[in-house]
């Protein structure tokens, strides 16, 4: 059953960001591929990234995410060599905005053939969420686990707008 996700970043200083997305994955019950996140570039050491790409083809991997800032090629070079479902996940830089778009549009802008879903900019919760979507689709477990992770987001916006009704009367 391909219920693993490679979670695979560019950098190592991309891990303060990437790390949220692992442990969503934890909660949900999703391993990973080896049992770890990987950290491997698509121009310093591409060959890694093809090893890690065809291995995940022929494991129990169901879903890449790809973690890269800047140029943010990680996404499509791991796409040309599968065609299990890859989400590309932009790091943003806080020393240079430009940095931040370029990686979103760099993952958005593949050619025809090379599908790469991405998420925003940062956005490590709806990475490890949308991975665990796609495994969900023949895994009635975890989908229900994320049925109840979205009935407890609706309660605390409840529980928030309760809070608020209180505010308000005060004021009255």
């Amino acid at each position: 059953m391909r219920n693993e996700v490679l979670l695979i970043m560019g950098s190592k200083s991309d891990w303060p960001v990437v790390q949220k997305c692992a442990i969503v994955l934890k909660e949900l019950g999703v391993p990973l591929m080896a049992g770890r996140p990987h950290v491997a570039s698509a121009h310093r050491n591409p060959k890694k990234v093809e090893e890690l790409s065809l291995a995940a083809n022929d494991g129990n991997v169901g879903v890449i995410i790809a973690a890269a800032g800047m140029s943010a090629a990680l996404p499509g070079v791991i796409k040309s060599h599968t065609v299990l479902p890859v989400v590309g996940l932009p790091i943003g830089s806080s020393t240079n905005p430009l940095d931040s778009q370029a990686a979103l549009l760099s993952m958005t802008a593949m050619p025809a053939g090379i599908v790469v879903a991405s998420v925003g900019i940062n956005a490590t919760e709806n990475a490890a969420l949308l991975a665990a979507e796609i495994l969900a689709v023949n895994d009635p477990k975890l989908s229900a686990k994320l049925l109840e992770r979205r009935k407890a987001q609706a309660a605390k916006v409840e529980e928030a707008d309760a809070e608020m009704e209180l505010e308000v009367m005060e004021w009255k």
